[in-house]
């Protein structure tokens, strides 16, 4: 008997403000802004738009989703995740079939202060060198159609669902 193919899963914190301070994309307006972080390595550094994620990660069936989204926000931003009310953006399956599992979290912090965690790959392809690269290069605030149009595709359903919560 064949085992069911098991997906990878991955969970994540998608951080918000309001009354935001006129970060990038801010405008001034007052109104929510989002944290994202730009992907880093040499396979995104010419792309803005379409490059920028909610700071994520793969767990394991020994690690709940939640706590895998904050040990994860950790990781990729070297700063602890926001306390407050977590509030569930559900999941969206990708084209590879892994899951992913977003909340949100009211909370402020400046970009500056984050410290990237690393990632290792072969760089050139094929060269056997061995380069180590941030995981995100760069984190900045977003108001919301500024983030729709740098968030990669497969997360800008988490967003359109913070905005509907944030609305009622």
């Amino acid at each position: 008997m064949t085992q069911p193919k098991r997906y990878k899963q991955s969970a994540g914190l998608l951080v918000f403000r309001r009354g935001g301070a006129g970060g990038d994309g801010a405008g001034g307006d007052g109104g929510v802004e989002v944290l994202l972080g730009h992907m880093g390595g040499p396979l995104w550094a010419g792309r803005d738009a379409g490059g920028w994620a909610i700071p994520k990660g793969e767990y394991g069936p020994d690690e709940t989703p939640r706590d895998a989204a904050r040990r994860e926000f950790t990781e990729e931003l070297g700063v602890p995740p926001p306390e407050g009310e977590y509030l569930p953006l559900g999941e969206v399956r990708l084209s590879s079939g892994k899951l992913v599992t977003i909340w949100a979290v009211e909370g402020d912090l400046d970009p500056a202060l984050t410290v990237p965690g690393t990632f290792t790959m072969e760089w050139p392809p094929h060269s056997g060198t061995e380069r180590e690269f941030p995981e995100l290069d760069r984190v900045a605030w977003f108001a919301p159609p500024l983030a729709r149009n740098k968030l990669i595709a497969s997360q800008i359903p988490f967003l359109e669902r913070l905005l509907t919560l944030l609305a009622d």
